[in-house]
């Protein structure tokens, strides 16, 4: 089975999303989310769908999860369900698949993932999505330490089932 990574940035205090957006504008990391999620199959649900500013995702097979029966996401696939997901992500022979969000799919595909790519805002963030997780299962593979030029400091972490 092709490893499942979730890509996620999230501050201090679990929160990582506000109104349907990131709540912090972090250039660094949308360049590494770019180069992370590239060439892959990248998972969403429907919101995170929603909230991108460019749709779909370029260079990288974007699947939409949602239970909305109708629902249309144009240059991406629609199916209702995380293991739907994961099954056409697996046509694909990619070297990894990416769970991009939201918070609702990433508490379904965390038992099941084996890499979280998370980028730690060091700050509380006021915000309306939070997402949580035990990280006693987890390791930490690899850590950079920034600052971004509008001083948040921030820390791109590698996690790795235990």
């Amino acid at each position: 089975m092709t490893p499942l990574s979730l890509v996620l940035a999230m501050a201090d205090n679990g929160v990582i999303g506000k109104n349907g957006t990131i709540p912090w504008r972090l250039p660094e990391d949308m360049r590494h989310f770019k180069a992370l999620t590239m060439d892959k199959p990248n998972i969403m649900g429907r919101k995170t769908w929603e909230s991108l500013p460019k749709k779909p995702l370029p260079g990288r097979l974007n699947i939409v999860v949602t239970r909305a029966r109708a629902y249309h996401a144009e240059g991406a696939t629609v199916v209702p369900s995380l293991e739907q997901a994961l099954a056409h992500a697996a046509q694909h022979h990619a070297a990894e698949t990416m769970i991009i969000g939201g918070a609702e799919i990433y508490r379904a595909a965390l038992p099941l993932a084996t890499r979280i790519h998370l980028t730690q805002i060091h700050a509380d963030i006021a915000g309306d999505t939070i997402f949580v997780f035990d990280r006693s299962p987890w390791r930490e593979a690899a850590r950079e330490d920034h600052v971004s030029a509008a001083g948040l400091a921030y820390s791109f972490v590698t996690l790795e089932r235990a």
